[in-house]
Formats: C-alpha cells, sequence, structure tokens
C-alpha cells in the first residue's frame, strides 16, 4: 500500500513537471501569447478594460479573478479537514517520539518508529490534492495574466500617482527588476488572495461544500 501510495505521488509529480514545462513553453513564445491573448481580448476588454481608461482598476479586477480562480480550484482539490487531522497526528506523533528518544525509552521509540510509514501515508494522502490545480493555473489562469500584458502593452504612455512619486509610469521598472504594473499586480492579488484565500477554507468547513465537491468528484475519500 505505502509502495502503491508513493507511485502515485510520484506521477502526480512527474505530472507537475510536464506542465510546468508547457506553461514555461507557452509563456516563452511570443506567438503563442499573443494568440492565447487576442483570442481573450474580445471577452475579458469589454469586461474589465473600460476602454483603456481605469487600467488600474483592470489590474485590480484582474488581479481578483486569478486570484479567486487559483483559491477556488485549491479548496476543490484539498481537504483540509484530512490535512489538519493529519498534521496534528504528525505533530502529536513527533512529540511522542522526541520525548520517548530523551527518555531513553528503546521499546516505546521502535514501537513509535513502526507507526511512521503509517503517519508518512496519511500526511501524503491528506495534501496529495495540491498537485491538482496547476492543471487549471495552465488551462485557466495563465491565459489571463497574458491578456492582461497584451492589454496594457496596448495602452497610451500612462501615468499614476503613488504615496512615494508622482508621474509614476506602468511601464516602468519597479526598483529594476519589474514592471510597475506587475509590482501593482502583486500588492493587489496578495492583500485581496488574503481575504479570499481565508474566506473560502473557512467556506469549505460547511457541509454545503462538501456535498458539492463529492458531487463533482465521487470517487474522492
Amino acid at each position: 500500500m505505502i509502495h502503491m501510495n508513493d507511485k502515485a505521488q510520484g506521477s502526480q509529480l512527474l505530472l507537475l513537471m510536464v506542465f510546468m514545462f508547457l506553461l514555461l513553453f507557452v509563456f516563452s513564445d511570443l506567438t503563442i501569447r499573443s494568440t492565447i491573448a487576442v483570442s481573450l481580448d474580445g471577452v475579458f476588454t469589454p469586461l474589465i478594460g473600460f476602454n483603456g481608461q481605469y487600467p488600474l482598476l483592470t489590474i485590480f479586477l484582474a488581479g481578483i479573478i486569478v486570484v479567486f480562480l487559483s483559491s477556488f480550484f485549491t479548496n476543490l482539490f484539498t481537504d483540509w479537514k484530512a490535512m489538519g487531522k493529519a498534521q496534528e497526528t504528525s505533530k502529536a506523533f513527533q512529540k511522542e517520539l522526541t520525548k520517548a528518544r530523551r527518555e531513553g525509552n528503546t521499546n516505546r521509540v521502535n514501537k513509535l518508529m513502526k507507526m511512521q510509514p503509517q503517519i508518512m501515508k496519511m500526511t501524503t494522502q491528506s495534501s496529495g490534492g495540491m498537485f491538482k490545480p496547476m492543471f487549471f493555473l495552465f488551462l485557466f489562469i495563465a491565459p489571463i495574466f497574458m491578456w492582461l500584458t497584451y492589454f496594457l502593452g496596448n495602452l497610451p504612455y500612462y501615468f499614476f500617482t503613488v504615496p512615494w512619486g508622482q508621474g509614476v509610469s506602468l511601464f516602468d521598472r519597479a526598483i529594476g527588476l519589474m514592471s510597475n504594473w506587475f509590482l501593482l499586480y502583486l500588492l493587489f492579488s496578495m492583500v485581496v488572495g488574503q481575504v479570499i484565500r481565508q474566506g473560502l477554507k473557512y467556506f469549505t468547513w460547511t457541509d454545503w461544500w462538501q456535498n458539492f465537491r463529492k458531487s463533482l468528484k465521487p470517487s474522492t475519500k
């Protein structure tokens, strides 16, 4: 059983690596990026483009969409109850093992070490769904980011004001590392993302969500 579980985990890791490779390939190919961005332009520009008049609002709303989708799919494939139970069990196990070793209780240590594979199996199974949202990251979320790059790149030269400066361009480099618009995108995503992720995390503890999750994935245990 442990061998099969390790094999399944290895398969998920391999699949994740394949998707990451595909994601890097798509991002590095200008033709593919442009094709995806242009195809999405007809949807997102009328929805959150505001005719290019409020690019900061567009960045903010795009960040909300991306964070919500990533958080939704993460919660869909993650059983937080099982993960919490596994973490508490692992913590208690490590505490008992440390205590037994400190006291020199060899029999207790041997018994606990025999239980270790079961603890590891429980932890692996509870966190196994963390790889699956990467598929949706590639399929849904990455294209939105490609469109945002395309949309902002076609705007007139735009300046905005921040507490630490005036006449700041969206397209200048922030601290020489990234564009100002991307820095704003990260800040928006981090702040709003914490609220969305915590809200969804608490929501997934409800019976309604558990039933909804099972209806989408009948085989999930």
